[in-house]
């Protein structure tokens, strides 16, 4: 009796640990972009499920947002087509267009839709230019001071969640891949998954954005140090933007965007890490990095306590980190 007394009272300990967050974000809508190592290795693609299911039933309300950029890059690959980056974005050709909304919307989504699924009837695939759920225009990045044409690449100009809230009250888990249609020439753009993510949390005043990425966050004097930054204001953020990796900006710019439109917290958080999300939401220490808007008091702290943020001095990116998924994905 003793021994299963002893072997039980840390599992006992951790659902304790977790009953204040739980209580705190019982309702609330929580968006997540998939990506990174997380969605090719078979591991961690079923730890992602079983987390977000766990939400679910946790009675939070999770939004999946996705990319899918090692995946395009293979299936352009096999359709003789090259895979170019130019700013950090994937060019994008009509012809590759065609490739890259058939993986998004007929693999990847597909897949995560299946694995969420082994848990119940839970998750429901649709894309951004479903119900108008995003729009988007033609985005020309500026290099060397001059605005490159790289192709069906959008930048979104609107959201419209009515089918993911519909979905969110019909209790299921909505998984969104990140194309958009564009109300100028109908034409539909690859649109970079963490801004779509970071545009869908703000639309429904989500109370946190989480953005899976390959490190463990944003470092505090890389490559001196690998120490990473828990917590930083947006303007503390803001600041650090121009000396990020081009792979991070789209991610970070993303949390910027997201806790100045209404959203309580962002965090990059690792993917690599198996059930990260569970440990970041649902432990008093969590891992990633925080971004709280400015002034902000108690976003991301413990419930009974204030968060006291912490100050930001120099950061720079690992310089490893993928390039962003495409213009897009």
């Amino acid at each position: 009796m003793s021994t299963r007394k002893h072997t039980a009272l840390p599992k006992a300990q951790i659902l304790i640990e977790a009953l204040p967050w739980l209580t705190r974000h019982q309702g609330k809508t929580v968006v997540i972009k998939f990506g990174g190592n997380a969605m090719v290795d078979e591991e961690l693609k079923a730890a992602f499920a079983q987390d977000v299911v766990f939400l679910h039933h946790a009675g939070l309300k999770p939004v999946v947002v996705h990319g899918g950029g090692p995946q395009i890059s293979k299936q352009l690959d096999r359709h003789g087509l090259v895979s170019e980056f130019r700013a950090g974005l994937r060019v994008t050709t009509p012809e590759a267009m065609d490739v890259v909304r058939m993986v998004l919307a007929g693999q990847v989504q597909r897949e995560l839709v299946g694995l969420l699924n082994q848990h119940g009837p839970l998750a429901v695939g649709l894309t951004g230019e479903d119900a108008h759920t995003l729009t988007a225009t033609k985005h020309q990045p500026r290099i060397e001071g001059e605005l490159v044409d790289i192709g069906r690449v959008g930048e979104i100009t609107g959201t419209d969640t009515g089918a993911i809230e519909a979905l969110l009250a019909d209790g299921r888990i909505p998984v969104v891949s990140s194309i958009a249609r564009s109300a100028d020439d109908d034409h539909v753009y690859n649109v970079n998954a963490d801004t779509a993510a970071a545009a869908l949390a703000a639309a429904l005043n989500a109370e946190t954005l989480m953005v899976l990425t390959d490190v463990e966050g944003l470092y505090e004097d890389w490559p001196n140090s690998d120490d990473v930054i828990s917590k930083l204001t947006a303007t503390e953020l803001e600041k650090l933007l121009p000396d990020l990796a081009s792979g991070m900006v789209p991610k970070m710019e993303g949390c910027l965007h997201a806790v100045r439109n209404g959203v309580h917290t962002a965090r990059v958080i690792d993917g690599r890490v198996q059930h990260s999300i569970l440990l970041e939401i649902f432990t008093d220490e969590g891992i990633g990095t925080m971004v709280v808007p400015d002034g902000s008091t108690d976003a991301g702290s413990t419930p009974d306590e204030n968060a006291t943020g912490e100050n930001a001095t120099t950061v720079v990116n690992a310089t490893d980190v993928n390039v962003t998924e495409g213009g897009a994905p």
